[in-house]
């Protein structure tokens, strides 16, 4: 079976990929000092660099931060099965086009 990397790995292999900490911290708009207490202290990327990193370099989404971008759950034939939670059930905030009331006790 196959595990995956931590979020330290993976943070290490985006590094790695992009030459070095220094080359890292230019791509993703932030500086080597950031990138070296990341690696050495939190030993994780911070959320709003994940997408940026896994563009530049490849390193999933999942593996940097599988506590804000889990997986999606995996059917009996070993795929993953990305129509577990159907879009309807989900929740995408408010829609700004309809009107919203406000309950009599929301009001001030």
């Amino acid at each position: 079976m196959e595990t995956n990397p931590t979020r330290f790995e993976a943070l290490q292999a985006a590094v790695k990929k992009a030459g070095g900490q220094s080359q890292f911290a230019r791509d993703v708009g932030t500086t080597q000092p950031t990138v070296w207490r990341w690696l050495n202290q939190s030993r994780q990327l911070p959320a709003e660099y994940v997408l940026v990193a896994e563009r530049l370099y490849g390193v999933s989404r999942h593996d940097l931060r599988p506590d804000i971008y889990p997986r999606p759950p995996i059917n009996p034939d070993g795929v993953e099965d990305t129509l577990a939670h159907p879009l309807e059930d989900r929740f995408y905030g408010i829609d700004l086009a309809t009107p919203q009331r406000m309950t009599a006790g929301a009001r001030r």
